[in-house]
């Protein structure tokens, strides 16, 4: 029988890019699968600390073997930042991706130290244990926005051994190379060891 897990996220491009890296080994279900509405709190001040409060809220009201991430964008010539606010980083609700990316661009006119690196930490919670994988990708941040594809910062961020944005490579090449793939094919690695 398939192992049921639930993703805590209604993100549709997150989810899109999970669902293609698990294949069809493991059932995935969404928040709104479980009939979860709640806003979930991620108020840690860092990707550990929110992917762990996501996937224990989800544990706890549920009762279900579930898994959360976290993404922050790190900076160097900003000194991580946006980090574990790249989602809130033009200030507002969040999640508003031209003010985000037209911020980072801004505070980084004139600078010519442009690397950065793309993080991503899955929490999964199984019968009660708690789990970290962690995916890195180190790129840069260009200087115009590039490409059409992926959301967040994908036009701004050029991965390290590529000329293309994120935006620019499309989802197939991005969900093998990305920081998110990273960290869920180490989740799915575990999940396959322990079957």
């Amino acid at each position: 029988m398939k192992r049921k897990l639930v993703f805590a996220t209604n993100n549709a491009h997150k989810l899109g890019e999970v669902s293609a890296i698990l294949g069809n080994q493991i059932e995935l279900l969404n928040l709104k699968d479980i009939n979860c509405n709640d806003d979930i709190p991620e108020t840690a001040d860092t990707l550990e600390g929110n992917a762990l409060l996501k996937a224990r809220y989800i544990y706890d009201k549920f009762g279900v073997d579930c898994f959360a991430d976290d993404t922050g964008l790190e900076v160097e010539a900003l000194n991580g930042a946006p980090g574990v606010y790249s989602a809130r980083y033009a200030g507002g609700d969040g999640h508003d991706s031209e003010a985000n990316m037209n911020k980072l661009l801004e505070n980084l006119q004139g600078e010519t130290n442009r690397n950065a690196r793309f993080r991503t930490v899955v929490a999964l919670i199984l019968e009660g244990k708690e789990y970290l994988f962690e995916g890195i990708v180190n790129g840069k941040i260009i200087e115009a926005k590039r490409g059409t594809t992926g959301f967040g910062y994908d036009p701004i961020f050029v991965p390290e051994e590529y000329t293309e944005t994120f935006a620019e490579l499309g989802e197939e090449v991005k969900n093998q190379i990305s920081h998110r793939s990273r960290a869920v094919h180490k989740l799915c690695k575990f999940l396959n060891s322990i079957q």
